[in-house]
């Protein structure tokens, strides 16, 4: 007489928890996937690019636009130099690169100066290869930045060449950065500033010429975007807090 197996509780409590480990390692893998290929979240801890970026977004920054790098990998940890697929950013792009000092810290600026181009700043005033970049007063602008201090700066609408047009702050045209000696960008890196002109660290001091392998991805859209008024377990203060008008907005 053919006997019927039996299977026991502790064999299916075996395969159940064989199962959920098995889930846990597929979702970190394809996480692992889409972080390294495709897309990675990130927030915006400064204002450095204000109005563009407010302290509080939270954006995906594209890994497939300018191709890979050791950066592209969670922490750096394929050593490998260069970069494959790779594919030239434009001027205007706002990219997230990892600063070349420590080659671990992530920052947001926009890409002003390509391989090869002069750039400098004369009373406030951008010029490339020589060129006086030409910029429109729009209004004045009013933030409060992240020491709680009422700034006043000026709105202005820049033309960079190649014809992409984006917003600047500028609280004066003569201030630490905005007289600078003539930068001659080397090959194979590029030029970074940000759109808050007098508050911001950039390759105008400090940051330096970025390195085209140090380059993590192009910035494309806003998911979420909070002001900080309500604390992470203030549920109730969550709706007030949340910009609602900058989510999925594109980043131009």
């Amino acid at each position: 007489m053919a006997k019927s197996s039996v299977i026991s509780g502790s064999s299916k409590k075996q395969e159940g928890v064989g199962e959920t480990v098995s889930t846990v390692i597929y979702t970190l893998l394809i996480a692992v996937v889409i972080r390294t290929f495709l897309f990675e979240p990130f927030n915006i801890p400064s204002g450095s690019m204000i109005p563009t970026l407010l302290v509080g977004d939270y954006l995906f920054v594209s890994k497939y636009s300018y191709g890979y790098s050791r950066h592209s990998v969670p922490f750096s940890v394929i050593p490998f130099t260069g970069r494959v697929f790779m594919s030239e950013p434009e001027r205007g792009d706002v990219i997230v690169f990892k600063l070349p000092s420590d080659n671990k810290t992530d920052y947001i600026k926009r890409l002003i100066g390509l391989p090869g181009d002069t750039v400098r700043m004369q009373d406030g005033r951008l010029f490339i290869n020589g060129q006086l970049i030409e910029r429109t007063k729009s209004e004045d602008y009013v933030y409060r930045d992240t020491d709680g201090n009422v700034r006043r700066p000026t709105l202005y609408k820049e033309a960079l060449p190649g014809g992409v047009v984006h917003d600047i702050l500028e609280e004066g045209d003569n201030r630490r950065l905005d007289n600078t000696r003539e930068f001659v960008v080397p090959p194979g890196h590029y030029f970074m500033m940000g759109d808050n002109r007098d508050n911001s660290v950039d390759s105008r001091a400090d940051v330096g010429f970025v390195p085209a392998e140090n380059l993590v991805g192009r910035a494309e859209f806003l998911f979420f975007s909070t002001d900080g008024s309500a604390s992470i377990w203030e549920v109730w203060k969550w709706p007030f807090a949340i910009r609602f008008s900058r989510i999925f907005n594109g980043i131009d």
